[in-house]
């Protein structure tokens, strides 16, 4: 009798032993939850077992696809959420129908055997990640629920082996709600808004010199930059057909001079001729104001500086041999010592500016010197730049000595305080708005 006794305690010990093997050959997280489910049958006779990850069903005793609307796996899950509110610890025990609620209890009737047993999975902080249901219509005795509680602890360190990252984010996920609270955190920390934008120096209260009639420039007598003083002669056009021009006005007048004196001797005898005095006279006045118009534009042919200054411009073979219309502009005569700054501020970048915000210049020449200036005027509509870019035209002042002309550059402009959140993400927020179109 005896000697039955313990080969069928060696039965049952080798059948553990075996149980335990094929949980740590299994060689990922499916074959291995088929192994819980379906392997320790042979030994302890559950009808079913079930396998719970995260209060959901992920393997069923004799089934190879889990149906998550099955009234078994449906009964399962919501047995296990019921023991967890009522249990205080996550050891194995027999499951008690009294801790169950009337409709579950109904259900275990129906859908499970009388004597259940829940086998937690802990992982190595005793920390509950699943575990196993197992049913069957005897009692469970202390003999077989000591060995699945050594058998559990088997389960779980297989389990956790072959999911060494979910363990380690488990462990992690303080560390990173931490994180995450100090990220929002510092989202909502003012910071003093800014953008950067194109930016160029250009003359402030220069004279703006212009073509004062059509024609053809055929000399200029100053270069870029070239200081020059009040009458200092600029440019001359062809002034081939208007010296034409004076020289038949002058033969014209002359003939309608000659032409009244001669009107005016005959009026004495003849009546015919006195009658046309007045109109001769009117005649002759025009030809005198043709003559005037003629040597203006003639005048004209040779620009001359109103002022003193430095000239202005970018180069004279621009516009050497060219057809020029009068108003077109040429050159500016300004104080290389009063300039002002030209931003080109992109309509996608455009932020709330407050009056006479700050302005500071990074000239491409010279990026690590900064040249502050102060906000002085914004244009309120948008227009293309040279570069065909839709952008708003602002001005500013420098607040000390000003660069030189001509010096482009980089301007950084500074707003209002925003949370930080929105200074990072608005460009972002802004593209999405428009690609959702709220």
């Amino acid at each position: 009798m005896n000697a039955a006794v313990g080969i069928q305690a060696e039965q049952v010990f080798a059948r553990f032993l075996t149980l335990e093997q094929q949980a740590r050959d299994a060689g990922d997280t499916e074959q291995l939850a088929y192994s819980l489910v379906n392997d320790g049958q042979a030994l302890f006779g559950f009808r079913h077992a079930a396998l719970l990850l995260n209060g959901k069903a992920r393997a069923v005793t004799g089934i190879s696809v889990v149906d998550p609307h099955a009234p078994f796996v449906a009964f399962v899950e919501q047995a296990l959420a019921q023991l967890q509110k009522t249990a205080r610890d996550n050891r194995p025990q027999v499951v008690d129908p009294a801790r169950l609620n009337e409709q579950s209890r109904a259900d275990w009737q129906q859908l499970s055997a009388p004597h259940a047993f829940w086998l937690p999975l802990l992982d190595s902080q005793q920390r509950s990640f699943g575990g196993l249901w197992l049913a069957r219509e005897q009692p469970w005795t202390p003999a077989e629920q000591t060995l699945l509680q050594q058998l559990g602890h088997c389960y779980a360190h297989a389990w956790l082996a072959l999911q060494p990252r979910a363990r380690h984010r488990r462990r992690r996920r303080p560390w990173l709600l931490v994180a995450a609270a100090a990220v929002l955190a510092a989202m909502v920390i003012p910071v003093r808004q800014s953008v950067l934008a194109p930016a160029e120096v250009i003359p402030l209260n220069g004279q703006v010199v212009a073509a004062p009639l059509d024609g053809v420039i055929t000399e200029f007598l100053v270069q870029p930059n070239q200081p020059v003083a009040a009458g200092d002669l600029l440019f001359t056009f062809d002034d081939t057909s208007l010296q034409a021009r004076v020289d038949v006005a002058e033969r014209t007048l002359a003939v309608a001079r000659a032409e009244y004196r001669a009107n005016a001797q005959r009026a004495f005898a003849d009546a015919e001729s006195g009658s046309r005095l007045e109109l001769l006279a009117a005649r002759a006045e025009q030809k005198q104001v043709e003559l005037e118009y003629a040597r203006d534009l003639l005048a004209r042919s040779q620009v001359r500086a109103q002022r003193d200054g430095i000239a202005v411009f970018a180069d004279p073979e621009r516009w050497l041999g060219k057809p020029i219309s009068t108003g077109e502009h040429l050159m500016v005569i300004a104080d290389p010592a009063q300039a002002r700054l030209r931003v080109d501020l992109a309509v996608g970048d455009a932020i709330d500016l407050p009056a006479r915000a700050e302005v500071v210049l990074f000239p491409d020449s010279d990026p690590l010197n900064r040249h502050p200036a102060v906000l002085a005027h914004s244009a309120y509509e948008a227009q293309l730049t040279d570069a065909g870019q839709l952008a708003y035209r602002l001005d500013a002042r420098f607040a000390g000595q000003p660069p030189r002309l001509g010096v482009r550059g980089t301007a950084k402009l500074y707003g209002e305080r925003v949370p930080l959140g929105l200074y990072l993400l608005r460009r972002p927020l802004a593209a999405l708005r428009q690609a959702v179109g709220l």
